[in-house]
């Protein structure tokens, strides 16, 4: 296991997490608090991840949550390369805000973008652009209903029988699961990071084999 955390990041920074795992190796990286991303006066913090996973290699990304202050601006990309008959278990949660302090994201600004390819081919893309008046936006019914927390878990390898496997919980929140072509992608959706843990815990719970890292589970 590796446990990795920036711990805090400002406007400004830019941090670079490049991971690669052998051929046969099983590698789990997951961190020892949630990521904060503070108020920034204008530029953006940069979050650049780079993952290789080799044949017959797998890797469990499981970080604790991102916590987006009031205020932040992030950019973060992540580039993901499968070889063939690799696993990978992703999952990265955004919660905006601290409704513990009783603070909304009013303002700010989030950018994320995610390519992933197996076998030197595109297998997933998608971006997530938030910015602006951010609670005003996850307040609207096709953003987010008001909810303050949002997380997507990917698998590769699944099908079906996983997707449906993970329909079976009972959570606290509204997720949905997909299969195709040999992937799967879970949607989260919570209230608040409470409610958004516990419920990844429980995907995640349902999709991998082996227990998870202690440290999500504290």
């Amino acid at each position: 296991m590796i446990v990795n955390t920036a711990g805090g990041i400002v406007g400004g920074d830019r941090f670079e997490l490049d991971v690669s795992v052998a051929a046969g190796a099983r590698v789990v990286v997951t961190s020892t608090a949630a990521e904060k991303i503070y108020r920034s006066l204008g530029p953006h913090a940069a979050l650049d991840v780079k993952l290789k996973v080799a044949a017959a290699g797998s890797l469990a990304w499981l970080p604790q949550e991102t916590i987006v202050f009031n205020g932040a601006q992030l950019e973060r990309n992540v580039h993901i390369e499968l070889a063939d008959g690799a696993g990978l278990i992703f999952a990265e949660a955004v919660v905006f805000g601290r409704p513990g302090m009783g603070e909304e994201m009013q303002q700010g600004c989030l950018l994320d973008r995610w390519r992933i390819h197996r076998d030197g081919r595109i297998l997933h893309a998608e971006a997530v652009r938030l910015e602006g008046a951010i609670a005003a936006k996850l307040a609207q019914r096709a953003v987010a209903k008001g909810a303050g927390a949002i997380a997507t878990v990917l698998v590769v390898p699944a099908d079906e029988t996983a997707a449906r496997a993970v329909r079976k919980n009972t959570f606290r929140g509204e997720v949905a699961a997909s299969a195709w072509k040999g992937l799967m992608i879970v949607r989260l959706c919570a209230r608040d990071g409470a409610a958004l843990r516990k419920d990844l815990i429980a995907v995640l719970q349902t999709v991998r084999a082996v227990p998870l890292p202690r440290l999500l589970l504290n």
